[in-house]
């Protein structure tokens, strides 16, 4: 059976702690922790092991029996190096992640793939993989970019549909790749086209900012639910197989305001099993 996990950029106004009780109370299989801000204005707590954080969600994870499958965010700019990634390391390490999620910023090609390969070295030492996210507005933009990157590093790939959508890779770019590439798929759905109004109603948690260009803020704060809107979900889960782990990053703070915390998660649970049961048929 294929599992289903809750990504924290859903509910990234929740501690860690509080992120696993609210997944494993909603019927979730795994979690993902952001352990380091996306951009240094978000108020990341300090979850160095032994850490009160830590300690907590560690408890936490034990009491549920969820495990954490991937920590996130590290974005590799041509100046990011092990002072950012060995504190991921060992809090991942001591939650028992095996993946971190990877953005490449740097134009610099041959620069950027000795970096991952320097962190697919230390991350090794953790019992972790780096996964390379193809992100719509980074240098690393397109599946098949990410993939020729990783490769050449040792390193597996992050596919987020949103930004394979929104950066022009398509189903077949995913269909190409090594199964063994693909340790987890991120799941969001969203329209068509970035929509014209992108309007934030509520400040978001943690100082995370959604100005910029549209594609960005709509990646940080205006997703929908799995199967509530226009991404060829049902392909894309066909292309990378019916054993996939699946998580679930689907940001709308004003939604998830209204349902409150618990039932956000839960209606992205529900969604997401109704797309599965439809997955064979036609689009």
């Amino acid at each position: 059976m294929r599992e289903i996990g809750l990504a924290h950029l859903s509910l990234l106004q929740l501690d860690p702690p509080d992120l696993v009780t609210t997944a494993a109370r909603a019927g979730y299989d795994f979690v993902g922790i952001r352990v380091r801000g996306a951009t240094p204005a978000e108020d990341i707590p300090d979850q160095a092991p032994g850490s009160a954080a830590s300690r907590s969600t560690v408890a936490r994870l034990s009491d549920t029996g969820l495990r954490v499958r991937d920590i996130e965010f590290l974005s590799l700019d041509g100046r990011t190096g092990r002072e950012a990634w060995l504190p991921m390391l060992e809090a991942g390490a001591a939650y028992g992640a095996d993946i971190i999620n990877v953005a490449g910023q740097d134009a610099d090609r041959a620069r950027l793939t000795e970096t991952l390969a320097e962190l697919v070295r230390d991350a090794a030492d953790h019992g972790i993989v780096p996964a390379l996210e193809a992100i719509s507005y980074n240098a690393v933009a397109t599946v098949a970019d990410a993939a020729a990157v990783a490769t050449a590093a040792g390193a597996r790939v992050m596919l987020d549909p949103l930004h394979l959508v929104r950066g022009g890779s398509s189903v077949a770019d995913v269909a190409a790749l090594e199964a063994r590439l693909i340790p987890v798929l991120q799941l969001c759905d969203g329209p068509a086209a970035v929509p014209s109004d992108l309007d934030v109603p509520t400040p978001l948690p943690r100082g995370m900012t959604a100005d910029g260009e549209p594609r960005k803020v709509e990646s940080r704060a205006l997703r929908r639910a799995p199967g509530e809107g226009a991404f060829p979900l049902r392909e894309l889960l066909r292309a990378v197989g019916e054993d996939t782990p699946l998580s679930l990053e689907v940001p709308d703070h004003a939604r998830a305001a209204r349902l409150g915390a618990l039932g956000w998660a839960e209606h992205l649970l529900t969604s997401t099993r109704e797309l599965l049961a439809t997955v064979d048929e036609p689009a």
